[in-house]
């Protein structure tokens, strides 16, 4: 396989692994119905940066150190899944809490940020994230790739975690879903609350196995 159909290769996948529902898929939505577009696609931004710092410690092969050094490994799943813990309770809290949906305030740049560094810090959280990246990138890349493959693949990789979590962004935003978000706030974030619980308690519980 040539460099060029690699890095086609690799980005097919990655998109695949992507519109597979995740932490990052409820929170990407989440933040697009209840907070506004805006969040929803800072989130999505956050998720592309985070996919550029696995692309490139993929393309560096730090994912073999994971690999190699279990107690890293292990506690790096621990610490991913004590934060998706820490998202969870927030969202179960704010549950029950009133929302007013004000686009004056939710287009605030602070609350912007915010919805970033959430979308990037829960993109990071997941050290399985990178021993996907590293396995693709592994399995799919020359062994010796040409100076434009580590030039190229950054930018690309943002532009399908970003560009599929904007399609997710854009498609929860819209007025039906956000109206029917609201009758049914308690409950969407609740289950949405757990969807997340349940990923960070799995993490925890299969940090002892260094599988993919």
């Amino acid at each position: 396989m040539n460099a060029s159909a690699a890095v086609f290769a690799i980005l097919v996948a990655l998109l695949l692994g992507a519109m597979i529902p995740g932490p990052s898929f409820v929170l990407v939505a989440r933040n697009a119905i209840s907070l506004s577009r805006r969040d929803g696609l800072a989130t999505a931004l956050g998720m592309g940066v985070g996919g550029i710092f696995f692309g490139g410690i993929a393309l560096a092969g730090l994912y073999t150190l994971l690999l190699a050094v279990e107690w890293l490994y292990i506690a790096l799943k621990i610490a991913g899944g004590l934060y998706l813990l820490y998202i969870a309770s927030k969202i179960w809290r704010g549950a029950s809490q009133p929302l007013s949906v004000d686009e004056g305030a939710s287009a605030d740049a602070r609350n912007a940020r915010k919805s970033f560094w959430v979308g990037l810090t829960t993109q990071l959280s997941n050290p399985k994230t990178a021993i996907w990246y590293g396995s693709i990138f592994a399995a799919l890349l020359p062994q010796h790739p040409p100076l434009w493959c580590y030039i190229a693949l950054p930018p690309l990789v943002f532009c399908i975690e970003a560009g599929w979590y904007t399609i997710v962004a854009l498609g929860f935003s819209s007025r039906h879903p956000r109206e029917l978000y609201l009758r049914a706030r308690r409950w969407v974030d609740r289950v949405a609350a757990c969807a997340i619980a349940a990923l960070g308690l799995r993490l925890i519980f299969t940090a002892g196995k260094t599988g993919i």
